[in-house]
């Protein structure tokens, strides 16, 4: 069980830093997503994997699961969301000025690559 949520983390992981990498900001902002999620999946996992068992603490005998690195997950999901609109919105904003959605230059920079070529 534990190398399968591995596997997926570090396939989340490697996808979407190929995704980062791209020049088109939609694809970006899917990397950074897809990067978050699999961060917040470690997180999880880091609370050991545990089947059925409650998440409350009757006694420290009993089996039971971490609730800490859920909070974490809950936390790190918001921040994401709100982090993940920002982005967009940047993004948004830079193809209605630049009329275009690449990602290495914006604005003025762009007509001064333009000449050099």
């Amino acid at each position: 069980m534990e190398f399968m949520v591995a596997s997926g983390v570090a396939a989340m992981t490697a996808a979407g830093i190929y995704l980062i990498l791209n020049l088109r900001t939609f694809t970006v902002v899917v990397g950074l997503a897809l990067v978050t999620y699999a961060t917040n999946l470690f997180l999880f996992t880091t609370g050991r994997l545990a089947v059925n068992q409650p998440d409350i603490i009757s006694s420290l005998d009993a089996p039971h699961t971490d609730p800490i690195p859920q909070a974490l997950v809950l936390t790190a999901i918001v921040i994401s969301f709100a982090m993940t609109a920002i982005i967009l919105v940047m993004a948004v904003r830079g193809y209605f000025e630049s009329g275009d959605d690449h990602v290495d230059l914006l604005g003025p920079e762009e007509e001064v690559a333009r000449e050099r070529r």
